[in-house]
């Protein structure tokens, strides 16, 4: 009997997500990352096509913007490439360069926010979906005004600057890259097929600003 208890919790162990044996939040267990955003806040992406800050507005996507808050502060974009590019339409990013975190997210959903609090206008920044209830990691920029999204997607943040960067990022695959292979053979897959594609170096939470001191 104690060698029987002792091999199930050895099992249970086994089974038991990063998060509940380290008490610390994982890449490896999307139900870890669920920290929530504040009101406002900003993240500097360091791109190969050079810098960019994204303004987040809380009020806008809640579920969204928690989603982003938490990819972004613990360092899923990093190294992510922009797989699909679409001049006079959007940008889209959001696979892990790595396939063994990648699987993860999968189907790690979130529920839909309230459509309708923000437009889809030049700039914004939203989750891609495969229907409703189905975002999980990938997020698109758009190049336009794209009204026409505003029922099915839900802008969570707006390129606040570096747009001009935004427009740089390389467009020469367009909608080449199969993602399937990038869910499954991750930046390894993409660096030897698609060496120019333009990347996160690193994306980051910046420091909130202290608020002015009253004269």
């Amino acid at each position: 009997m104690t060698r029987l208890l002792t091999a199930l919790a050895l099992a249970a162990m086994v089974a038991t997500p990063a998060f509940a044996q380290t008490g610390k939040p994982s890449l490896m267990n999307p139900a870890s990352l669920t920290e929530k955003a504040p009101a406002i806040y900003k993240v500097k992406f360091d791109m190969s096509a050079g810098p960019v800050e994204i303004t987040v507005t809380r009020a806008w996507a809640p579920l969204g913007a928690d989603r982003f808050y938490n990819l972004v502060k613990n360092g899923f974009f990093d190294g992510a490439r922009f797989f699909r590019v679409v001049p006079n339409f959007m940008v889209q990013f959001g696979i892990n360069g790595d396939p063994a975190i990648q699987r993860n997210w999968a189907n790690a959903n979130i529920k839909d926010d309230p459509a309708g609090m923000k437009s889809n206008v030049r700039g914004t920044i939203t989750f891609a979906n495969r229907g409703p209830n189905t975002r999980t990691t990938q997020v698109f920029i758009n190049y336009r005004n794209n009204a026409n999204l505003d029922k099915t997607f839900m802008p969570f943040g707006e390129v606040t600057s570096g747009m001009a960067a935004v427009d740089k990022i390389n467009a020469e695959y367009r909608e080449e890259p199969e993602q399937g292979q990038i869910q499954a053979n991750g930046n390894n897959y993409l660096n030897k097929s698609f060496p120019k594609l333009d990347y996160i170096k690193k994306a980051t939470i910046e420091p909130a600003t202290a608020p002015a001191a009253k004269k």
